[in-house]
């Protein structure tokens, strides 16, 4: 995979330009983003392949401010007349909005004054026969790791490369280059005449940090082959356990109800909760943005606003609030550096697996898939489509599917009984199975 043929110095000399349209142009603050990424996705099923994909996209995004009044435009075309009009554009929008006293760049005091080498960055120059044999190993090991993995929808590969520069009319500039790579399997599995599908996949910003490949296959077929002769289970209310790469969502959903868009628009389960006790106390949740190599790292936000280690929640209390500048002034405080999102939220991990887990749960289900959206993130009420395992005297006994899964998230965070060892940390949330004292399960 070759690299993009922009360099940070073409991306940095195109953002001060675009900055300096703008100011001639009318606007009295501006800020630019550009990006320049690459890659190559190979897709094979049954050993044939299926998509072989060159990826190449270049960006533009500018704000411009006019007083309070604010503009936004876009483009994929770097050339510089293709950006000239649509500074020209953004400019001329933001004459025509509404005023909105919360608009503007940061405050200087909150941007970035150091861009620290993350480590973000580790080219594989992957060439696409490469990519296919890999793909093609993959899901070799899955149809031959058990006889009942009788097809499959595929293995695949995935390699980026991105460049991304920032700057603003405050006279910030930052960039830094970054890569991803991830391989995934999925395949079916038949028994009796009923069949299931599972997967699995492993990501990292360095290909020698992801998992073997053929590892990644065989664990999809295990995962695949323990479904097998699922059943329905009776309604009842018990704990259930969420394995680690299902209980990242539901981290999703309190980071949902704690940013600053849903406190200032009054749309949250978690209105108002800064410092209040929302998990039990031995729960914690921190931030670490400069984790070196880390899949959410990020030396400043999208605003360039500098981002900084926290504690999000600290013995079950909730600290504050995941916020951009514009939604901080909506609430009458400071940036949190997460425009654009959290950057490597950490949940405490336990001491116990999620053997352990299983047993201290004693009797209940284990989650292994979720379907459907039922989550209002207004009210905390939780209802989704689960399939799993269901256990008894701590042991899980079968796999159980068509049922559903229900309670409200304010009392399942409240009532957490444990965070495992087996930590995911395959992407931006990292957490190991969370347990949950008391679920409605609907069944037969």
């Amino acid at each position: 995979m070759t690299s993009t043929a922009l360099t940070h110095a073409d991306l940095a000399s195109l953002v001060e330009r675009a900055l300096g349209a703008a100011r001639a142009a009318g606007a009295t603050e501006a800020d630019v983003g550009i990006s320049a990424d690459t890659g190559l996705s190979v897709a094979v099923r049954l050993g044939e392949v299926e998509t072989l994909e060159y990826q190449r996209d270049r960006g533009m995004g500018i704000t411009a401010y006019v007083g309070k009044r604010k503009g936004t435009a876009t483009t994929g075309d770097l050339t510089w007349s293709a950006i000239a009009d649509t500074v020209a554009k953004a400019v001329s929008i933001a004459k025509f909005t509404a005023e909105d006293e919360c608009a503007g760049l940061p405050d200087p005091a909150t941007l970035a004054t150091d861009v620290p080498d993350l480590e973000l960055s580790h080219p594989w120059d992957l060439e696409a026969e490469e990519a296919i044999e890999i793909a093609r190993r993959c899901e070799a090991a899955a149809l031959g790791a058990d006889k009942r993995i009788t097809n499959s929808e595929g293995a695949s590969l995935g390699a980026h490369r991105a460049l991304r520069v920032y700057g603003n009319s405050l006279g910030f500039l930052g960039g830094y280059p970054s890569t991803y790579y991830s391989v995934s399997c999925v395949v079916m599995g038949e028994q009796d005449g009923a069949m299931e599908r599972d997967y699995w996949y492993t990501a990292a910003r360095d290909r020698r940090l992801l998992e073997d490949v053929e590892a990644v296959g065989r664990k999809a077929a295990r995962r695949a082959a323990e479904r097998l002769g699922a059943r329905r289970v009776p309604t009842a209310r018990v704990p259930v356990l969420f394995v680690p790469e299902l209980a990242r969502g539901l981290i999703g959903h309190f980071i949902g109800a704690v940013r600053g868009g849903a406190q200032y628009r009054r749309s949250s389960f978690l209105l108002d909760a800064a410092g209040s006790q929302v998990f039990p106390g031995f729960f914690g949740i921190a931030e670490r943005p400069h984790e070196r190599g880390g899949l959410g790292s990020a030396p400043f936000d999208g605003e360039g606003c500098t981002t900084r280690d926290r504690e999000l929640v600290a013995d079950g209390v909730l600290d504050g609030y995941v916020l951009s500048t514009y939604s901080a002034r909506k609430l009458g405080l400071q940036t949190t550096g997460n425009a654009g999102g959290v950057h490597n939220l950490i949940v405490r991990p336990g001491d116990a697996d999620l053997a352990a887990l299983t047993r201290q749960m004693g009797r209940g289900l284990i989650v292994t898939e979720l379907m459907g959206q039922g989550v209002n993130g207004v009210t905390g009420d939780y209802s989704r489509g689960a399939a799993g395992f269901w256990v008894e005297g701590g042991v899980a006994e079968f796999p159980v599917s068509e049922i559903t899964i229900a309670g409200n998230l304010k009392d399942m965070f409240r009532n957490l009984i444990a965070v495992g060892s087996d930590v995911d940390a395959r992407g931006s949330i990292r957490t190991g199975s969370l347990l949950v004292a008391e679920m409605t399960i609907a069944g037969e």
